[in-house]
């Protein structure tokens, strides 16, 4: 059975504001690891909506690139499609030319997903520098300090698709996905480990999430159909940061209105 988590989705206007809140979460979270613990973790993931924020969180107009502790930060990828590191498909590739070629970020602390290599090969790789950077032994797994998330119109989150076999894996930290609906094979971390961490966001922009997101909160439980609905956080708490348009079909508070910012909640139980 699912455990029960409440789900806090804060609305913006724009997808502007969301990017900024967005960038404020990550740099919250990456100050408060640090004075709590001395290292943050965060783990990213790509897509449009995160290459906005990262284009944030790297422009000197802004204050993040100078509040973000990058001298204590180790970034490391939730998902990474099987292409080389300078692939126009790489999420890596995407964070470094929007962030990392613009931040004092050393490169001993960004831990990449090795798209290049055959993807049992690259999963099992990620797995062990997750182990060796966070100073696993035997069967621990990660904490990360933040999570972020995106969500796909069918419902996956990270490189967990509908109706494959990372669905069912609840023992790896890394694994590879044969994703037949793409006819590709994608690097993943699995979603005990995604649910793991202190904070778990996704960031959704868009009407056309506006039904899945609808479907996977507030319809049945059917995680097989909606892989995002495995994203239950151990810590009983799970984010939304989303804009009108996405959230137009999920229940808006009384008093509030759509024009405006707001924060609503959902128990799923």
């Amino acid at each position: 059975m699912p455990r029960p988590v409440t789900v806090t989705y804060s609305v913006s206007p724009s997808s502007a504001a969301v990017a900024r809140a967005a960038a404020q979460l990550f740099t919250d979270a990456a100050v408060n690891a640090v004075q709590h613990r001395g290292t943050a973790r965060i783990a990213i993931s790509g897509g449009n909506t995160p290459e906005t924020v990262f284009e944030l969180l790297a422009n000197p107009a802004h204050p993040f690139v100078t509040q973000v502790p990058w001298d204590k930060l180790d970034l490391y990828w939730v998902d990474e499609r099987c292409v080389p590191p300078d692939h126009a498909e790489s999420n890596y590739w995407m964070t470094r030319e929007a962030m990392l070629s613009k931040v004092p970020l050393a490169a001993e602390r960004i831990h990449r997903m090795e798209g290049e290599l055959d993807p049992h090969v690259a999963a099992a790789r990620y797995e062990s520098t997750i182990r060796n950077t966070f100073k696993l032994e035997g069967a621990e797994t990660p904490t990360f300090d933040l999570v972020l998330l995106g969500m796909g119109d069918d419902g996956h989150t990270a490189s967990l698709f509908p109706h494959t076999e990372a669905l069912d894996n609840i023992t790896d930290i890394v694994i590879a996905n044969h994703v037949l609906q793409k006819e590709t094979w994608r690097v993943t971390l699995t979603f005990p480990v995604i649910n793991q961490g202190r904070q778990v966001a996704f960031l959704i922009e868009g009407a056309g999430k506006a039904q899945v997101l609808h479907d996977v909160f507030t319809g049945p439980y059917q995680p097989e159909v909606f892989p995002s609905q495995l994203i239950r956080p151990a810590s009983g708490q799970l984010t939304l940061l989303l804009d009108a348009a996405a959230a137009s079909k999920l229940p808006v508070p009384s008093g509030a209105s759509p024009a405006e910012p707001y924060i609503g909640s959902l128990e799923l139980a």
